[in-house]
């Protein structure tokens, strides 16, 4: 008798011991197999910010209006809805708000052209438009352009600048040095070096000899352009605004500096004819 009570306690234990083997291995198997939650890239789709610019009046479309002879361009510049859509067509993601950033890069009506609002929750925070101490023996006005970093900074007074995100010339195009900006122009026509249209005979449409891009929401100088002269002599260097506002804290250019529309207007309007740059 106590040997088969014997056996019959080891029984039930061993009974126990594998269905609570079971039903722990039950639990474990989501977390060991679906290794998707763990997933990074998982993770920032599925909390991708939600973003919604509605689309510019002139015309009613998120496309500038074709044209013929229209700039070529690489991909979408103006996606009106910024969103990531699973399953159900459900859609993952909050909106990242900030008053200061929506006032920056809103909607901004200038002149005979609305640029739609740059959509800032899909920026890298970095190169969104903020006042900064910056310390430089640099005299307060001068513009200075950190091609490491791709930062442009207005030096101010008392040890700060106006500092914003830019974009560069890619390998080999890249432009450094002291220079001034001579000249400033709102909604610049766009005339390609010779040079450019060597490498790119599609271009020679758009040459000086031909009176170059129409001044537009698609032209590649954007709303604003101060050229840079070094010694009286154009550089053929430029700080300008952009479509492509993907291209702000990349090297794409040809050696020009690439700036969000609303930002390059903003430093139109601080800096006049004359002002110093350096390019490191």
């Amino acid at each position: 008798m106590p040997n088969t009570f014997s056996s019959f306690r080891r029984a039930t234990g061993l009974a126990t011991a594998l269905i609570a083997t079971t039903a722990l291995a039950g639990c474990q198997v989501p977390f060991v197999t679906d290794t998707s939650r763990v997933n990074p890239n998982v993770f920032v789709q599925e909390t991708a910010p939600v973003f919604h610019v509605p689309p510019y009046q002139d015309p009613p479309s998120n496309q500038p209006p074709p044209m013929p002879g229209a700039i070529p361009q690489k991909r979408q510049l103006y996606p009106s809805d910024f969103h990531q859509k699973y399953d159900l067509g459900a859609t993952y993601g909050l909106p990242v708000s900030n008053p200061v950033y929506r006032t920056m890069y809103d909607v901004t009506r200038d002149a005979d052209h609305t640029l739609p609002a740059i959509p800032y929750s899909r920026v890298d925070q970095r190169f969104l438009r903020s006042q900064v101490d910056y310390r430089t023996n640099e005299a307060p006005g001068t513009i200075i352009v950190d091609t490491r970093a791709h930062y442009l900074y207005l030096v101010q007074p008392g040890g700060k600048a106006m500092r914003y995100g830019v974009g560069l010339g890619k390998a080999g195009f890249a432009w450094s040095g002291r220079g001034v900006i001579q000249r400033k122009a709102k909604w610049p026509r766009w005339t390609p070096p010779d040079e450019m249209v060597s490498r790119d005979p599609g271009l020679r449409q758009f040459a000086a000899a031909e009176g170059g891009a129409t001044p537009g929401l698609n032209n590649p100088l954007g709303a604003r352009a101060l050229y840079i002269f070094k010694d009286g002599k154009d550089t053929l260097y430029r700080v300008h605004g952009t479509p492509d506002w993907q291209s702000v804290g990349k090297a794409t250019s040809s050696g020009c500096v690439r700036m969000f529309n609303q930002d390059v207007i903003d430093l139109f309007d601080r800096v006049p004819n004359g002002t110093p740059i350096v390019v490191t």
